[in-house]
């Protein structure tokens, strides 16, 4: 007989036996309401792997009493989708609910998260969605407009404890375990409960009567890197590594490059936010930026890792060795608290459009000329924008 894995074992079955995400499920937060309202509404799930995405959809289903119907966006299409929804129809019929949940829906093309929108706003289906991607890039808008957002954190290293701890108390293992170990599973985990019951389950395999920190390692076979294990890592880390290209340092800005691979960021994370410092941070100075960043970027799209790390290390020492100008950003800036200044100031008559003969008579576009860098002696500002 086959074993039910032990993270799947130790799944919990109703909110009060979550460890972590208290933002979301203290007394008042949202998940307490909605379980409490019994008006589940459509949400997208976005954290990293083992926060609790699965665990918590299924919880919000059983909670408000609705049939619960999973699936992948890595092997589902949209044949699957639209037999969800003729379930779904089914049910309405019946009186019952329906919630869709389905994982990694960033991996969903377009057409796919469009065929959702209608029966999620009519209310046949409430959709949850679980991604580790920024649902901001990877879900379609009007998707996104008709969701909750909510935004899990890896859990810290006292709440990974107390899920091991739990874990040895089912198992009856309390005493097989030393601190040590405990602490040691924790700070492997990198946040993910799932990884650390792993580990202690292989752990528990090779000796399960004296577990230390030594067998922890001989199960976990490598140290995962320490990355985001707080919540805090993943912007310390990417923080770092702007603020290292901003300071042409080519050492430190390839050493956060090569931390933040080695953990499994998003490789599309880090290629966007090189395209964003190519114009906030070398801008004018280096116009031939922002086509390397937007060129790494599609590369990494199209070729994806490990071979886009190549792309990934050129772009960055590129950035870092280019010659920096807050120029844009200044300029930007000015101009935006200009247009906030003065929302509501008329166009000069003189560079208004003049499509018919009573604009002209009015002075619609008067003594203006098509010609390049032509300058109106009037200028080109509306006249109380100083």
């Amino acid at each position: 007989m086959t074993r039910v894995p032990l993270a799947e074992e130790m799944r919990p079955k109703s909110l009060d036996e979550v460890i972590g995400q208290s933002h979301l499920l203290a007394k008042g937060e949202i998940l307490r309401q909605i379980v409490k309202s019994q008006e589940p509404v459509s949400l997208i799930l976005w954290g990293p792997p083992g926060t609790g995405k699965t665990t918590l959809a299924r919880i919000i289903a059983n909670e408000v009493k609705a049939e619960f119907i999973e699936l992948s966006a890595v092997t589902a299409g949209k044949k699957d989708v639209l037999k969800v929804v003729e379930h779904a129809k089914q049910n309405w019929n019946l009186g019952l609910r329906t919630i869709l949940f389905v994982d990694e829906i960033h991996r969903f093309n377009k057409a796919q998260q469009d065929a959702f929108l209608p029966h999620v706003e009519s209310g046949l289906i409430t959709l949850i969605g679980a991604t580790t991607e920024n649902p901001s890039f990877e879900v379609i808008t009007p998707l996104l407009s008709r969701s909750r957002v909510l935004v899990l954190q890896p859990l810290t290293k006292d709440e990974i404890k107390e899920v091991v701890n739990r874990a040895l108390k089912v198992l009856k293992k309390t005493k097989s375990v030393t601190p040590k170990a405990i602490d040691y599973l924790a700070e492997l985990s990198g946040g993910d409960a799932r990884v650390a019951l792993g580990n202690l389950e292989l752990a528990l395999s090779i000796n399960d009567k004296k577990i230390t920190p030594e067998i922890i390692k001989v199960a976990a076979q490598t140290k995962v890197p320490g990355y985001d294990k707080k919540g805090d890592m993943h912007y310390d880390v990417i923080s770092a590594f702007i603020k290292s290209m901003r300071g042409s340092d080519e050492k430190a800005t390839t050493y956060y490059l090569s931390r933040m691979i080695d953990a499994g960021e998003d490789p599309k994370f880090i290629a966007r936010r090189m395209v964003i410092f190519a114009s906030e941070d070398v801008g004018l100075a280096g116009n031939g930026a922002l086509a390397l960043a937007v060129a790494t970027f599609q590369a990494v799209e199209r070729v994806g890792l490990p071979e886009a790390n190549y792309n990934l290390y050129h772009c960055a020492i590129a950035l870092a060795r280019s010659p920096k100008s807050r120029e844009i950003t200044d300029a930007m800036n000015t101009a935006k608290a200009l247009a906030k200044q003065y929302p509501n100031s008329p166009i000069p008559l003189h560079i208004r459009n003049a499509p018919t003969k009573l604009m002209k008579d009015l002075g619609y576009g008067k003594n203006y000329k098509w010609q390049a860098d032509f300058k109106h002696y009037k200028g080109f500002l509306p006249d109380d924008v100083i």
